[in-house]
């Protein structure tokens, strides 16, 4: 997979980085360079954007620590039929992610700062995650916050197969590169009955 940003999505999302840029000045939100944000923090995101084609209007997306909004503020965007929302327990990143929601604006993203082990439920239809922590926990933490059946999405780096999953649980790869930051994974986690299993 090559991932690929909507053209549509230019200008918002040119926006979007000035803003982090400005933030990031008094708040050191990211220490990524700014060269490397638009293909480390939007790219990336974009790996996702198939991934939804089949959620209908109005369903449940929640991107689990999601810290300036990579991926939750390219998948608002893309799909603004859906309710997208962003967690994290990080109150300065929150506060920005509040404020690029109001000024993009983007009136499908919601904000909800917490622990996920601490928070209500959400009752989510489809969720993801970026560099938040091994499979396992992962999947802990979607059991409470997924609806039954389902999917979850993690981004993941090199060396993924090693983390372990609970055993009622399958794991699905699905690689990509990008452009300077090299080779990627989406692994689609499900809850399954038959067991573990990592399918490549």
């Amino acid at each position: 997979m090559h991932p690929s940003l909507p053209p549509e999505l230019r200008l918002p999302l040119g926006r979007f980085l000035e803003l982090l840029d400005r933030w990031n000045r008094t708040h050191a939100l990211t220490s990524l360079p700014k060269e490397v944000r638009r293909e480390e923090l939007l790219l990336d995101a974009a790996v996702l954007l198939p991934f939804l084609a089949t959620l209908p209007p109005g369903a449940r997306v929640v991107d689990l620590g999601t810290g300036m909004g990579s991926p939750a503020v390219v998948l608002a965007l893309a799909r603004p039929d859906l309710k997208v929302i962003g967690v994290d327990a990080a109150s300065k990143k929150m506060a920005f992610l509040r404020q690029v929601a109001m000024e993009l604006p983007i009136p499908n993203l919601k904000v909800v700062q917490g622990r996920l082990e601490a928070l209500p439920p959400l009752a989510a239809d489809w969720g993801t995650a970026k560099a938040l922590a091994p499979l396992g926990q992962l999947a802990t933490w979607w059991g409470r916050h997924g609806r039954p059946g389902a999917p979850f999405l993690a981004l993941k780096g090199p060396g993924w197969e090693g983390e372990a999953l609970p055993p009622d649980w399958t794991a699905q790869a699905h690689p990509y590169t990008l452009p300077t930051r090299g080779q990627r994974v989406v692994v689609e986690l499900h809850r399954s009955p038959e067991g573990p299993s990592v399918l490549p």
